[in-house]
């Protein structure tokens, strides 16, 4: 019985040590997935503070104290957003006034596409409809007069009763939309309410906060934790910087395009188009939807609308194969399959955010296992 418990014993633990990792990491993808809209606020916040932290410096070093250097670079950050608020408030209110006449183009583009699709549906039943059937013959005397004979015997219907009626309630499916999101929103809307705050503590205190973080690791593990958050920072820097210098030229060279072939409000669509292209995989069809929609009553043939896809898809290949690989790809060092898991489990995970986080955060991952002597296998791993 000895010599068979030790088998048993070996088995078991083995067991628990592979359980205990998987109920770990199912706890852990719990805690992402239900507190994701925590987790993206401070995530973003990360990486507003990671962007603006340059600048801060930079007032420093001219003898500024870094609480008034982090305010001042926190407001004129602000101001910026406030401006591009403004503008495009500008250009929303003038499509605002113009939603019928969308509507009613909309209506006649479904409307001549039913039409063809009935028109379709016809012509296919005629091909497959079999030849009709000869009418049945004429009734005989004797049968007329068998069938009156059942009419006159048929049960006489109830006078005076109440026919059923029967309450349909009509539900709008816009109703039970707000409804369904509105406490999301309003979630989604007070944790954006804290990012201004979060970046202005982050960048005030961080010398503090790079002080305290580095204290929980001695000796090489110290050592190891400040090249991690080093390369952290500058990955995180250059990614969103590469990707705002590309949004901004695909967005300049939009617009251009987009007055030159007169679709109206070029000044909005164009920057929609430009930074929706830098989505991953679904960049190309994004792009299109804002020109399109525009398009709408600018154009009343299909090469109109083939001019504008043309337009998105040239700016979308090139910011792709030619730009995109020396802003941003030089600097995350990431291989295609793993930027694909990496966006599958994150887009899961955290819907859209999640698709737009989910670079940074993997290439955050590399530069921790690049500096982490016993994870280095998987930074090779995920490099390119």
């Amino acid at each position: 019985m000895a010599i068979l418990s030790k088998p048993l014993r070996a088995a078991e633990q083995e067991v628990r040590n592979i359980a205990g990792p998987l109920i770990a990491l199912g706890v852990a993808i719990a805690i992402l997935y239900f507190g994701r809209v925590l987790f993206i606020t401070s995530l973003v916040a990360v990486m507003l503070a990671f962007i603006l932290e340059p600048f801060v410096t930079l007032l420093v070093r001219i003898r500024f104290p870094r609480s008034l250097a982090s305010f001042v670079v926190c407001a004129a950050a602000l101001s910026i957003l406030y401006l591009m608020g403004l503008g495009a408030y500008s250009q929303l209110s003038g499509l605002a006034e113009e939603l019928p006449k969308y509507s009613q183009r909309i209506g006649e583009l479904v409307e001549n596409v039913s039409q063809k699709v009935e028109g379709l549906e016809q012509r296919s039943y005629q091909l497959v409809m079999p030849a009709p059937k000869q009418p049945p013959p004429a009734p005989t005397p004797d049968q007329s007069r068998k069938k009156r004979r059942t009419a006159d015997t048929a049960a006489p219907a109830i006078p005076g009763a109440i026919p059923e009626v029967r309450i349909h309630e009509d539900s709008s499916p816009i109703k039970q939309f707000i409804s369904v999101r509105l406490g999301s929103f309003y979630q989604i809307m007070l944790m954006v309410s804290f990012v201004p705050f979060l970046v202005y503590f982050m960048l005030s205190w961080h010398d503090h906060i790079h002080r305290s973080f580095l204290q929980f690791f001695q000796g090489e593990d110290r050592a190891a934790a400040a090249r991690s958050l080093q390369g952290i920072a500058d990955m995180v820097r250059a990614f969103v910087v590469g990707n705002s210098v590309l949004g901004l030229l695909l967005a300049a060279a939009s617009s251009l395009a987009f007055w030159m072939v007169h679709l109206p409000y070029a000044l909005l669509v164009g920057p929609l188009s430009g930074f929706l292209s830098l989505v991953p995989y679904v960049g190309l069809p994004l792009a299109a939807l804002p020109p399109l929609f525009v398009a709408l009553t600018a154009y009343e043939t299909i090469s109109g609308y083939l001019l504008v896809v043309a337009i998105v898809t040239v700016f979308h290949l090139l910011a792709l194969n030619l730009l995109y690989p020396k802003f941003v790809g030089s600097r995350v060092h990431l291989n295609p399959l793993a930027v694909t898991f990496s966006l599958m489990i994150w887009g899961f995970l955290w819907d859209a955010p999640g698709l737009l986080l989910a670079i940074p955060m993997t290439a955050a991952f590399k530069a921790v296992c690049d500096n982490v002597k016993g994870l280095r296998q998987i930074g090779k791993f995920l490099g390119d």
